[in-house]
């Protein structure tokens, strides 16, 4: 991935980031650290659109395991008891 300074946006404004863009998405530091990343709007839905789809993923799963029986219902103080997380 692409970085670039923030200070380098500053001395040459939007341009400097467009540029960097070319090569795909690009992190901005600030401070000697990475602070933001910048992508164009063609990555940005696609991963947008990627997230969405791992998300319907998780619920079909959790929902395949409910109608499957691989789930049982606890209180909180019993997982925490089975699972020897208090002393």
């Amino acid at each position: 991935m692409r970085t670039i300074a923030a200070r380098e946006i500053k001395r040459r404004g939007i341009g400097a980031v467009e540029e960097a863009l070319k090569e795909g998405p690009v992190h901005i530091i600030k401070n000697d650290r990475p602070r933001f990343v910048v992508l164009d709007e063609e990555d940005y839905r696609e991963l947008l659109e990627a997230q969405e789809q791992a998300y319907v993923a998780r619920v079909k799963a959790s929902l395949e395991d409910v109608k499957s029986g691989r789930v049982r219902r606890v209180t909180a103080k019993k997982l925490i008891d089975e699972l020897g997380l208090e002393d």
